[in-house]
This record gives structure tokens, sequence and C-alpha cells, in this order.
């Protein structure tokens, strides 16, 4: 009876959860390329559930772009770059490796500056108890320009297990002079916690893994000379959250979800998970407002025309108060007749997608 009874216990099914602990050789490095899958963003998508021993299920995400991370060595880069985070540089400061990055605000205010941003590159280090961005690297008018964080953030701290959290501060002061008379000047703080683990499975296959959350405050100001009235102007960013899911020797994220609190509400601006090749135009999706305004300068009153007809809108100053919002359909008139003389910013966000744009109030 007791035999049988044992036996009948090799018949049950069981789920069998590994936790697992996380390390530098878990994540890219010089050399590395993944190929990662941009889903269609989806606000019912569930990033809240999360806690020991989980069952996560993502398979059913649709790739609607691809795109190829590629990690760069430092040793390819030109002398200038590798003067700055190569062996040359000081040891806290040479870089492992560097990629492109798309997530500078600067790009936002591109059209308004006298010069042209073509390429932004981080750069990071890897080392057994950390990944730390040591600074970024930007093409202006085709000439280089290599720039150290003086305050280097910590993006994971090793060895990463459940329950861990970790805290981290960035600091970068960037001078375009002698090719722009422009200054730009990014602080972030980084609050991560490992807040999950269990299973998760996407269209690339079912993995152990650790969840990570990363709360991302930054405050980005820049000074420009536009319309002959040059001065500091603070840009709006709002808080980024990205929720990872990480497992053991694949390099990057089996699944990444980013969101923006934006207006109060907390709204998924891309989904991106590891995959196979599939044949997808590699571009990413187009996450810039379309929008088009005269007269500016102006005494009295801006005429907006906007992509897909409406917007949310913010009056920002140039200290980086909001002293109006409202919403804003297409040919619709803001009155800044009330207000001071000087520069203000109009913050336009519409679905996932948002625009800056500088207004002169003469």
């Amino acid at each position: 009876m007791r035999l049988l009874f044992l036996l009948s216990l090799t018949f049950i099914p069981v789920s069998c959860f590994t936790q697992i602990t996380l390390t530098n050789p878990d994540f890219s490095d010089a050399g590395d390329t993944v190929r990662v899958s941009i889903a269609v963003p989806d606000s019912s998508i569930d990033y809240f559930t999360t806690g020991p021993n989980q069952n996560w299920d993502f398979s059913s995400l649709l790739a609607e772009s691809q795109e190829l991370r590629n990690y760069r060595d430092v040793s390819n880069a030109s002398f200038l770059v590798q003067f700055q985070f190569g062996n040359s540089a000081s040891v806290e400061y040479q870089a492992s490796n560097y990629i492109e990055n798309n997530d500078i605000p600067l790009d936002q205010l591109g059209s308004f500056l006298p010069v042209n941003i073509s390429a932004i590159y981080g750069f990071s280090k890897n080392s057994s108890d950390s990944i730390t961005a040591l600074g970024y690297s930007l093409e202006i008018d085709g000439f280089e320009v290599p720039i150290q964080s003086d305050t280097i953030e910590t993006r994971y701290k090793f060895p990463l297990n459940y329950n861990d959290s970790y805290s981290s501060r960035g600091y970068t002061y960037l001078d375009m002079n002698p090719i722009y008379n422009g200054i730009w000047i990014q602080y972030r703080q980084r609050n991560s916690v490992v807040d999950g683990w269990g299973t998760i499975t996407t269209p690339y296959g079912t993995f152990d893994a650790l969840r990570v959350k990363h709360e991302i405050n930054e405050t980005d100001s820049i000074y420009l000379d536009l319309f002959g009235t040059p001065q500091w102007i603070s840009l709006p960013i709002p808080q980024v959250t990205e929720y990872e899911w990480i497992a053991n020797g694949e390099y990057e994220p089996i699944l990444r979800i980013s969101t923006s609190a934006a207006f109060g509400n907390e709204t998924v601006t891309e989904v991106a998970y590891k995959d196979y090749y599939l044949g997808l135009d590699a571009s990413l999706p187009n996450l810039k407002l379309d929008v088009s305004y005269y007269p500016n300068p102006t005494a009295d009153k801006v005429q907006f025309m906007i992509e897909g007809n409406s917007a949310f809108f913010e009056i920002i100053t140039v200290q980086g108060e909001v002293i109006r919002s409202g919403k804003l359909n297409s040919s619709d008139i803001i009155n800044m007749e009330d207000l001071p003389t000087g520069c203000y910013l109009v913050q336009l966000y519409s679905g996932i997608k948002s625009a800056i744009v500088p207004i002169i109030k003469q």
C-alpha cells in the first residue's frame, strides 16, 4: 500500500521555480549583439503582478519591429573617445562597452537647435560588483564630443537577489562650445528593487527570472540662445519606470516594460523583449508628436496644428514651473497675452507621443 502511494506521487505535476542570482556575466559586454523585438504598447499589459514564486505569461506579445543592439568595444572608437573612456582614462572611467542611446531629451529640441546632433552613444563599465553609466559621446555637426559624467550612476549592483534594493545618482555637464553656445545639464536619481522571482514566458521561450523595478527621476536643463534670447530652460521630463525580467546568461532582459508618469497617470511607452530574428524592419516606433505652430515669437496668441487632431498641453516657465495646462485641438489657439515677456516651453502629449515647443513671448 505504501509503495503504491509513493508511486502515485511521481505522477502529480509539480511546478518547480528556481530563485536565481544575477551577476556580471548575465549582462551584455563588448562584442555582444542582441536581437530585440518591439511590441505595440498596450495599456492593458500586466506589469503590476510580482512577488515570489510567480509565473508571468507574456506569450501573446506581438512584435511590431525589431532592432539589433550592438555593444561596441571602446578600442574601435575614435582617439578622442578613447582618451575619455579608453585605457588612457582614469580607472573609474575606463568603459567596457558603448551603445547607441536614444533616451536623451536633447533630440526633442533638435529642430530648434542651430546644430545637428546626428548620434548619441552611452558608455558603460562592467565590473564584478556593478554596471555603471560613465557618460556620453555626441556627434554634433560632424564633430565628436565625448563627455564624462561628473557623478557616475550605478545601473545594476551585484550580486542581485530577490528583495535587494539600491539607489544611485548621475550628473552630467556638457558644454557644446565652441561648436555652439549651448550647455546641457543632466541629473538622474535611480531607485531600484528586485521585487519578484519566478518564471517568465514570452514568444522567445520560458526562463527562470528576477523582476527588477527601476524608478528614474531626471531633471535636465539647457542653456540656449533662441531667437536672440539666451537663457537657461528646464526641460520637463516625466518620471520613468522600467520593469525588467532578467534571466541568467541572456545578456539582455527577457522583457522590459517602460512607463512614463504624465498628468498623474502611468502610461506604457515601450514593450521590448529578447527574440529571434523575424525579418522585421529594424526601425523603432516614432514617439515624437508632429506639431506645427505660428507665430513665434508672439505678442499674444499662438496657433497649433497637431498630429491626431488633439493633445494635452502644459505651459512651463524656464524654471520648470507648470503655469497652465489643458486640452488642445488642432487649429486651436493658446492665448499668452497675460504672460510676462520671456521664453516658455509648451509640452504636448497625445497617447505615447510627445513634443516640446519653445515659445518666445514678446
